[in-house]
């Protein structure tokens, strides 16, 4: 099991995501409740869909501290908004750091709970991505993760790293700070080169 450090660090990525709810809700001009809202389902929202696909409790009913976590973010951005906003570029590579450590610690809990590579890899991708889904889906924003520049594929390759490194015997602790690393290059790429993977288009001479 991930060690003591790793639970803040779980909180840091809980604090980030519903941090970015808030700042929705700010833009939208919402009031504290909906403040609340966006950044609970934001912060929490890709750690329950896999608990519940694991059929497994799910985090933040055995541990309050998540929820309080994200109510605490929820009420001091509803009066400080402006100046978090100020500090984007920040939250930015904040919000890159948790998108990558979410994807392995949601692969490490579903590979403890008996799941092979593709469906680890998979939910610790979920894990890190589907907070931010639902919360562009219920504020009615663009999606992040179907955008051009890479995000959902850093914590895919985050999540896929770790648990590669994990089957060719490498300390869960050493595999984690490497999958992590490699889902956090691929996103700073794309934050500050612009990576993205190829597009789709349709063949000349072809009506869909």
């Amino acid at each position: 099991m991930f060690s003591v450090p790793i639970y803040y660090l779980d909180l840091f990525g809980v604090a980030i995501f519903a941090t970015t709810g808030a700042l929705v809700a700010s833009r939208k001009q919402l009031d504290i409740i909906s403040f609340a809202l966006l950044a609970t389902l934001t912060g929490v929202g890709g750690g329950t869909v896999r608990d519940l696909i694991l059929d497994r409790p799910v985090f933040w009913t055995v541990d309050q501290t998540y929820l309080i976590t994200c109510i605490a973010i929820a009420v001091v951005a509803f009066f400080a908004s402006h100046l978090i906003q100020r500090r984007y570029i920040a939250l930015l590579w904040l919000d890159a750091i948790g998108l990558a450590a979410y994807g392995v610690l949601g692969a490490h809990i579903a590979h403890q709970h008996g799941q092979g590579f593709f469906v680890a890899t998979a939910l610790g991708m979920m894990t890190a991505t589907f907070g931010g889904m639902i919360r562009d889906v219920v504020s009615d924003e663009n999606t992040l993760i179907l955008q051009d520049e890479i995000y959902a594929t850093a914590a895919l390759f985050a999540a896929g790293g770790y648990i590669s490194l994990v089957y060719l015997g490498v300390t869960p602790t050493i595999a984690a700070i490497s999958g992590t690393v490699i889902g956090f290059i691929l996103r700073a790429g794309a934050i500050q080169f612009g990576w993205q993977l190829p597009r789709y288009k349709p063949r000349e001479g072809k009506e869909y």
